[in-house]
């Protein structure tokens, strides 16, 4: 397993299959004006594939499929049939909004995919609509329900906390874990791209601490649960008698860059060293050109070792090239 130049061990592959989204939350996209990468730069999951299967030679075990929203692919099923049957890869996953799932979950989870998290940020449909522009509750609870049915499973709901818009509903995202054995994780608003969104992101940013007090006062103590896996980015809790978890992801807060485990790949071909940071390297131009494996494997061992520790938010300083629907999170 690869190791970065802090001893982290990388083994965790984030790949952006598009920068194009049928939504436009407020903190991600903006209605007009979106930046995309040229067309010709999408990686086809030929290439995918191959990229995929130098990362495991090195000893990368995880895939998570993003975008953008990853369900827009027509040739999705195909990306995970092929990332699935690499030899050496133990886990495939993929974070989607969950509009389109109902029609395609039960294939994909034949194709390979292991589990979902689906991004919704509250279960009212006003409010919602008004956050996640475009967005209808009804079309993600049927993708919520047919993600359960089809066993893409252990479910994990994603639910951006943004000041103005959803605050008073994680109340409500929490209780559902108490009847239902699901994820429930709160995330903070980290400001990418440096443009509406990113002001948005500043301006509307909620502290998971906040959340957090927010949830105890109306559903009683939450219960640390000690932790499964060291690079875990949600410091996870569970109310009383509840069936399932109610987790925080803190990067502004509580960053936990110190155990970071991944490796991000864009949709147009570039491994992304730190969310929150622009250091990227190419792949794109050594796939292009037939590149073998070994040669592959050894871009990826240099992203790998270039690889940063901290970020720089507390000095004002994001990514300005990339925005989150560039990136997938």
């Amino acid at each position: 397993m690869p190791r970065d130049r802090f001893e982290r061990e990388i083994d965790y592959l984030r790949i952006s299959l598009t920068d194009h989204c049928n939504l436009r939350c407020v903190y991600c996209m903006p209605l007009t004006e979106v930046s995309y990468a040229p067309p010709d730069t999408a990686l086809t999951p030929e290439e995918i594939e191959r990229i995929v299967t130098a990362a495991t030679d090195i000893g990368f075990r995880k895939v998570r499929l993003t975008g953008g929203e990853p369900t827009l692919r027509p040739d999705l099923v195909d990306i995970v049939k092929r990332v699935a049957r690499v030899p050496g890869i133990q886990d495939v996953a993929m974070t989607t909004n969950g509009i389109l799932l109902s029609r395609m979950a039960v294939t994909l989870k034949r194709a390979g995919l292991n589990r979902v998290n689906i991004h919704v940020d509250t279960m009212n449909p006003e409010r919602l609509s008004r956050l996640m522009r475009w967005g209808k509750l009804a079309d993600i609870q049927r993708g919520i329900d047919a993600a359960i049915d089809a066993g893409l499973t252990p479910l994990k709901l994603n639910c951006v906390v943004t000041k103005g818009f959803n605050e008073e509903d994680v109340v409500d995202m929490a209780r559902l874990t108490v009847e239902h054995d699901w994820h429930v994780r709160f995330i903070e608003l980290m400001p990418l791209g440096g443009g509406e969104c990113a002001k948005v992101s500043v301006e509307r940013y909620v502290s998971n601490v906040d959340t957090k007090r927010r949830i105890e006062e109306a559903l009683g103590p939450l219960e640390l649960l000690t932790p499964t896996n060291p690079s875990d980015e949600s410091k996870n809790f569970r109310l009383a008698s509840a069936a399932g978890v109610v987790g925080f992801i803190s990067p502004v807060s509580e960053p936990y860059c110190g155990s970071c485990n991944r490796m991000r790949l864009t949709s147009d071909g570039r491994f992304h060293l730190c969310l929150l940071k622009d250091d990227e390297v190419d792949v794109l131009a050594a796939v292009r050109r037939g590149a073998d494996r070994a040669e592959l494997g050894a871009i990826l061992l240099r992203a790998v070792a270039s690889k940063p520790t901290g970020h720089t938010l507390a000095d004002g300083r994001s990514t300005l090239d990339r925005s989150m629907h560039h990136l997938g999170g």
